[in-house]
C-alpha cells in the first residue's frame, strides 16, 4: 500500500491508541473494515460488532469510526 509514511507518523503522534497501533505494526494487513464515505474526520465502520472499539460512534443504524489513523488509511485506499 502506498501510504505517506511521514503523514502517518504525524497522525500517530497526535493519537492515543489503546490497542497500541496493531494495524500499523502489521503493515495494515490486520485492520478493521471501514469505508471512506467522503467525510473528513470519519469513515463508515463495517465491522460486525464495533461497540467495544473506543473509536466507534453510533449513528442511526450504523457506526462511524473516528480513529484518525483509520480515517487516513481509508482515504488513501479510496484514491
Amino acid at each position: 500500500m502506498g501510504i505517506d509514511r511521514q503523514r502517518l507518523e504525524e497522525i500517530k503522534q497526535g493519537t492515543t491508541c489503546p490497542k497500541g497501533f496493531p494495524c500499523e505494526e502489521s503493515d495494515f494487513k490486520r485492520i478493521c473494515r471501514a469505508r471512506h464515505i467522503g467525510m473528513e474526520s470519519f469513515v463508515e465502520c463495517l465491522e460486525e460488532n464495533p461497540r467495544a472499539c473506543p473509536f466507534v460512534m453510533p449513528f442511526g443504524d450504523g457506526y462511524f469510526c473516528k480513529c484518525p489513523l483509520r480515517v487516513f488509511v481509508a482515504r488513501q485506499e479510496s484514491r
